[in-house]
């Protein structure tokens, strides 16, 4: 017996062959729940990122993830803020070990942007 999610995925494949501006598919609450999540995060501008259950990446791929240079990327990791594991001479960096330090970051840059604000506010540069 096919998966429901693996069925509505050849659903979707199947109907997106078609050359028509509108698609009329059937998905599972549990499907358009996933869905929706995207695609409320993507009118929230947020990016959204889908991997095809990757567990590590390369720095290149890191890298794009970050959406920084791959140098940048391996001075993050050679400083420590960004674990990495070798694969004979091949660093791989695990996603979750990604996700955290994105979340990290986001945190770091959030109250950065807080003391500045609280900054600007204190010197009355904005009113």
């Amino acid at each position: 017996m096919v998966p429901p999610v693996v069925q509505e995925a050849e659903e979707l494949r199947k109907a997106l062959t078609e050359d028509k501006a509108l698609i009329n598919v059937s998905f599972s609450r549990e499907t358009a729940e996933f869905i929706s999540q995207i695609l409320d995060a993507k009118a929230e501008g947020k990016e959204v990122l889908v991997t095809k259950g990757l567990e590590e990446v390369s720095p290149t791929e890191a890298a794009s993830i970050l959406g920084v240079s791959r140098p940048q990327v391996r001075k993050i990791m050679d400083s420590g803020a960004l674990p990495f594991r070798m694969v004979g001479a091949h660093h791989r960096i695990a996603m979750k070990d990604l996700q955290q330090f994105m979340l990290a970051e986001r945190a770091r840059q959030e109250e950065a942007m807080r003391r500045l604000v609280d900054l600007e506010n204190e010197l009355g540069l904005f009113d």
